[in-house]
């Protein structure tokens, strides 16, 4: 065994090894996302297939949040797994989203190549550049959304590429011309990522101030973080400008319906919306917090996303500051007689990614706190800990990148996942009822969890569908353009209600079988007492269940008559 590893080892640790390992890292993510299954996640459930759908379809405005408040996010992102799934049988496009994904080991290989210094034969470390890129695509968080649809890993690859572009950037920045260039490129790709992703500005602007740390003229590094500012600008516009112009033509708000305190969309309410229950509660858990979401990673997210390595490079950075602070005494003291301290510096290039790691860190540590939003970070986590490592014990090798790998793999048991469903041909299937007339129809839903946007794109393009009561932050305005809807279509109209998830070849009880009734009756109480204050009643005796799959898991789903209530009777309901 020892000698096949050998073998392994030397063969990695040349050009050609590496280049191989480069281009069947994808394929084997492929295969991974097959084996974890059709995606099931609740974020596709809501919004990743109906955004696109929407668009598409000509659906702006015409319906009202079927995906709750997210049906507005930029849906340009969705547009590839949506043309993958409805154009191909559905472990195809799996298999395409975690080759898609898999590129990220790549970027992160070469990312290692520019970064590491040669070995005592002063050859490239083609292996160890391998090693740190698998165990940067161990993390949790990369694997848990392993071909799925929520978005960070493929963004990622917009962030590595970025990272990438910089650090060809030659350093100490010297001549103008040069000091432009590479910016200009990484900071349009920066730009991409982030229009398709917003969340991605925080990386941006890490990248941007990492400019003003790297050597050089101080006028240079300006020069050259205002041009990566400017191509960010160019590169949001190029994947998001028309998504924004499109929200401000319909909606009045750009960002519809996040940040309607300032542009005061009249369908949403004059508030800004954000999910801060994740951030730290108090200055002591911001600078213990790498510890705190470690042991508890409920702070971070909603699954087990532990990674043993984030606490470990907090304590290296910590290590490193305190070391800079003791040469710098030493120096000081060269003059009264004391020796200066010896040992490798970082380069300039990895003085650029600790500043950019650590600059976004601060920056998702005050805005977000959602641990699967740092997958760029986690990826080049087992990287820059290794760098650290040798500069702090004055030389690293394979047994410190062995190390990473071993606490990389230690989380593969506790990632969890998004959700996921056993494969069929086709990735969704549903059974519609009959529309004669459904430019005169309507259908409502009331319940935000489980969602039920992935719904609409299989039923008729000219039936309206409105959620109510479901997250979004509807204002007087929007409550008038229900009611105009209802007014304006003369055929009938439904609630929607989603009754029961069950998965295939899995018998029930008879106690779970009264159960799930028990369930579908109060879904349906709770829905007539939402819709009682929109002046809406419900017919409970003429409901219909209708099947629907993701995958092999069926998700049924109920559509019940509604009625508009006379006005007294509603008159004293709020919504």
């Amino acid at each position: 065994m020892g000698g096949w590893c050998r073998r392994l080892w030397q063969r990695a640790d040349t050009l050609s090894g590496w280049c191989w390992a480069v281009w069947l890292a994808p394929l084997f993510a492929g295969c991974l996302a097959l084996a974890m299954g059709q995606d099931d996640n609740w974020d596709l459930h809501n919004y990743h297939l109906y955004n696109p759908f929407a668009l598409l379809n000509g659906k702006i405005g015409y319906d009202l949040a079927p995906g709750q408040w997210q049906s507005y996010f930029n849906p340009t992102l969705d547009l590839l797994y949506y043309g993958l799934v409805m154009h191909l049988p559905a472990p195809v496009a799996g298999f395409l989203m975690g080759v898609l994904h898999g590129l990220n080991f790549p970027l992160l290989a070469a990312i290692g190549r520019r970064l590491l210094p040669p070995d005592a034969a002063g050859r490239p470390r083609y292996g160890l550049s391998l090693l740190l890129a698998l165990a940067g695509c161990l993390g949790p968080a990369y694997l848990s959304e392993m071909g799925n649809t929520m978005g960070d890993n493929l963004t990622a690859l917009c962030v590595l590429g970025a990272l990438l572009l910089m650090l060809r950037q030659s350093l100490p920045l010297a001549a103008p011309a040069a000091a432009l260039v590479w910016p200009l490129l990484a900071g349009l790709l920066a730009g991409f990522g982030t229009g398709l992703k917003l969340t991605n500005a925080s990386y941006a602007l890490a990248l941007c101030l990492a400019l003003l740390a790297v050597p050089g003229s101080w006028g240079l590094r300006l020069r050259a973080a205002f041009v990566f500012g400017l191509a960010v600008l160019a590169g949001i516009a190029l994947s998001s400008g028309h998504w924004f112009w499109r929200m401000w033509e319909v909606f009045g708000n750009p960002l519809f319906p996040q940040f309607n305190q300032l542009f005061q969309g009249e369908l949403a309410a004059p508030l800004g919306i954000g999910d801060t229950g994740w951030l730290p509660r108090s200055w002591r858990e911001r600078l213990l917090w790498p510890f705190i979401f470690t042991f508890d990673p409920r702070r971070v997210s909603e699954l087990m996303l532990r990674n043993p390595l984030m606490p470990l490079l907090y304590l290296a950075v910590l290590a490193l500051a305190a070391d800079v602070l003791r040469r710098g005494w030493q120096a000081e003291g060269k003059a009264h007689g004391r020796p200066a301290a010896a040992g490798p510096l970082l380069t300039p290039q990895a003085r650029l990614l600790l500043t950019f790691i650590g600059v976004a860190y601060l920056i998702w540590l005050n805005l977000f706190s959602i641990y699967r939003y740092l997958v760029p970070l986690e990826l080049l986590a087992p990287l820059l800990f290794w760098l650290l490592a040798r500069r702090l014990t004055r030389g690293a090798g394979r047994s410190v990148a062995a190390l990473l790998l071993l606490l990389a793999a230690l989380p593969l048991y506790s990632s969890g996942s998004w959700g996921h469903a056993r494969w069929t041909w086709r990735a969704f299937d549903v059974q519609v009822p009959t529309f004669s007339q459904p430019e005169q129809s309507m259908v409502v839903t009331v319940h935000g969890d489980p969602p039920m946007g992935w719904l609409v794109p299989f039923f008729p393009q000219r039936l309206a569908f409105v959620a109510l009561g479901s997250g979004f932050p509807e204002s007087p305005a929007f409550r008038a353009r229900v009611d105009a809807m209802l007014a304006a279509r003369s055929g009938p109209k439904y609630v929607m209600l989603q009754t029961d998830r069950h998965p295939p070849h899995v018998p029930r009880s008879a106690a779970e079988t009264d159960q799930a009734r028990q369930r579908s009756a109060d879904a349906l109480q709770a829905a007539a007492g939402k819709l009682a204050g929109y002046g809406l009643g419900v017919e409970g005796a003429a409901c219909r269940d209708y099947p629907a799959w993701v995958g092999s898991t069926s998700w049924t789903y109920r559509m019940c008559p509604v009625f508009r209530q006379a006005s007294g009777a509603a008159a004293g309901a709020a919504p």
